[in-house]
This record gives C-alpha cells, structure tokens and sequence, in this order.
C-alpha cells in the first residue's frame, strides 16, 4: 500500500560508482546545452524538449537496471538515451535527423530509442506509453523471465486515462513494473497544484493496492536506492509499484517556452540552489570519493565528449529518401506496396494516373 518516504540515509558507494553517476549527470547536462544551441542553429527540426534540472531522477533510476529489464520513457529522452549508454554521436545525430543516430535519423528528439540496451523508446504522446510498458512487463510474467520494466513519464501524465488503466492492470495481473513519475512541477505550463486534485502523486499507487514512495529527484542515490529496492521487488516478488521523484526543470517545457510566465526567477533559482549535480559533486569531495580537480576533468572531458558528438552528427548523412518506408510493414512485398508513391507527390503528378469515374 502506499506510504510516504523519507529519503534514506544514503548507503556507501565507492569511487567507481560516484565518478560514473557524476560523469554521467554531467554528461547529460552538457549534451543538453549545446543541444540547445544547436537548435537555436536551426540543424535540429520538430520539437525539443530538455531535461536541464532533472539529471538525478533519470540517472538514478536508470543506474539501478539490470541486464534483460526494460525501459521506457516520454519524449524528454535525450539524458534517457545517455543514461543507458547509448553513444552520445548516435544520439546528437537522431536529432539532426542523420542515418547514424539511434533511430537511423526517423526518429528524431521525441523518439529516441537503443534496443540492445533494451530502452524502447522516447514516446511523444503524453501517457501513451504507459500500457505499452505493462504489456513488456506481462511478457515477463508470461515467459517467467525475472526481469523487470522500468516506465519513467512527466507529472502531466499522471491525468491521462492511460495512467489509470496501466496501473490497474499492473495491480491486477502483478506484473513486475516500477512507474517512475518524474514530477518536474509542471505539465507543458500548469503546476501540478492546478492540474492534480490529489497532488502528491505517490499516493495515486493507493487506488491500484500498490506500493507507493516519494523520494527527492535531485539526489540521485536517494532515487537509486528507491529504483533498485523496488525493481528487485519487481523481479522477485512480481510487485508493480509507483515511485515519484520530486525535480523541477530549469529550462521551459520546449525550447520554443521560455518558461517565465508561469513561474517566478525565484522559484527558479531556489531550484538551482538544489541542483543535483552540485549536490553530488559537493558530497563526493566530501566523502573523498572524487576530489576537486578530477571534477574539473570529468567537465572538460564532457564538453568534448558532446562537441565531438556534435562534429561527427554534422559529417553524416541523411537519410536516402528511397528509403522512407522501411521499417514501416514487415511483408516482403513493401517494395511493391509502395512503388508508385513519391514523397511529397500530390495525386497525378507522379506515379500512375487513375482515372475516377462519377
């Protein structure tokens, strides 16, 4: 049943650990800037949407996955991609639309994906990921393979149908699934107080006879003691749960919001002082788990990281336009299916006239 959760007194991690969580959060918080940027560049088309702030709950969780669980997430998946491992070139290449990037340049920002790695996507409909992922956790059961799926969405999904009916069926089929409610405060601009009747969103896991906790997104080895404890719960015991990580993003829903409309720069800033990747650095230097300088390097060496991913997603190239519906059906005749359709061609200019008759 649900239940409310302090953070935990952080367990011990040794070095290797905290300079992977720290590289990894800072990663992302570069990739992210400079993705920024490069939409400001007009070389990223569609929508953006960046998860500056919110690296602690995306890593945290993610680093408690084991080999054969699954993952899912909504379209704020770029630091989702990076998390898993995916290469940063293949990522920034997704986005400029290139054959190299994760989803052979079809996917684009809102859909990314790594099958080996086993995320499945980047999901651009609010919610609709949701049963997608308790279907991957019922194959689980059904094959009684103890893995488990880890489904991360925004607080705006919390009100969505979906939500409702893929905890439900989790509940009812004890499926082994752990549904990460990232709650960055806002869905698109309303405040989850405006949005939600019962804004602690944890307690929603009550409706479903479920485990529900809250932890503090932005200190990533408080979500990752959370993930990991109710991920093994999911593998062994085959028990759903619903885990809300409390994070706030710095930056506007997309790049085309800037954000200040509905928000104050002080509540802004009062988030800033909380900043996850700060918070880590200062307690690793604490602990003598990283010191000062090797900070300083894990920086430099993701700005070139994400620089050179950026170079390397400029040299590759587009998609071949012959290639548009690939991927799309699984019958060997696609070929013929499409043959006579051009991309952009309205009827009769292209292709085979037919001739309609009244």
């Amino acid at each position: 049943m649900a239940k409310a959760a302090e953070s935990p007194p952080h367990a011990p991690v040794d070095a290797d650990t905290a300079r992977r969580l720290f590289h990894t959060m800072a990663l992302i918080r570069r990739f992210e800037e400079r993705t920024e940027e490069q939409y400001t560049r007009a070389r990223i088309g569609g929508y953006c949407h960046l998860a500056i702030g919110e690296e602690g709950s995306t890593v945290g969780a993610i680093d408690a996955l084991e080999d054969g669980d699954c993952l899912f997430a909504s379209y704020r998946d770029h630091g989702t991609a990076l998390a898993v491992g995916s290469p940063p070139p293949a990522v920034m290449a997704e986005l400029f639309g290139k054959v190299t990037g994760v989803a052979h340049g079809r996917g684009g920002s809102m859909h990314l994906l790594d099958v080996p790695r086993r995320f499945f996507g980047g999901w651009g409909i609010v919610g609709a990921h949701l049963p997608i992922a308790v279907g991957a956790a019922l194959a689980l059961r059904y094959r009684d393979q103890r893995h488990a799926v880890l489904c991360q969405f925004g607080d705006g999904a919390v009100e969505t149908g979906a939500f409702h009916e893929a905890l439900n069926l989790a509940g009812v089929w004890d499926l082994p699934i752990v549904f990460q409610v990232i709650n960055n405060q806002y869905g698109m601009g309303t405040s989850v107080n405006q949005s939600s009747a019962e804004p602690d969103l944890w307690k929603r896991a009550a409706g479903y006879r479920m485990h529900g906790e809250r932890v503090d997104g932005n200190d990533v080895l408080a979500v990752r003691e959370a993930a990991a404890r109710l991920l093994a719960e999911a593998r062994e015991q085959r028990r759903p749960a619903l885990l809300e990580t409390v994070t706030y993003r710095y930056r506007g829903h997309s790049v085309a919001d800037a954000g200040k409309v509905y928000r104050t720069a002080e509540e802004i800033e009062s988030w800033r002082r909380r900043d996850p990747i700060t918070r880590f650095g200062l307690l690793c230097t604490e602990q003598g788990l990283i010191d000062a300088e090797e900070i300083e390097r894990i920086w430099t060496d993701v700005a070139a990281e994400v620089k050179d991913a950026i170079n390397e997603a400029l040299e590759a190239a587009f998609p071949d336009v012959d290639t548009l519906y690939e991927h799309v059906y699984g019958d060997a005749g696609w070929h013929d299916q499409f043959a006579k359709m051009q991309a952009g061609a309205p009827f009769g200019e292209r292709g085979e006239e037919r001739t309609w008759q009244t």
